[in-house]
């Protein structure tokens, strides 16, 4: 099993679940795991990811 960092910050690198563009949402669930989400994705699903996330790291602010 990977051993996750505590909130790594999210890079290029990271990309949405959803479309595959950059991701600035991570969402950790509680039955475990994470998802990750462009902005755009993260705002037209934040209602139901609220309900099923154990912690949420929001990068958005970061979109340009």
């Amino acid at each position: 099993m990977t051993e996750l960092a505590a909130d790594p910050t999210l890079t290029a690198i990271d990309r949405c679940d959803r479309c595959g563009a950059q991701a600035y949402l991570r969402v950790f669930l509680r039955s475990g795991g994470e998802l990750l989400f462009c902005a755009h994705h993260a705002r037209a699903h934040r209602e139901k990811l609220v309900e099923v996330a154990s912690r949420i790291q929001d990068e958005t602010h970061k979109v340009r």
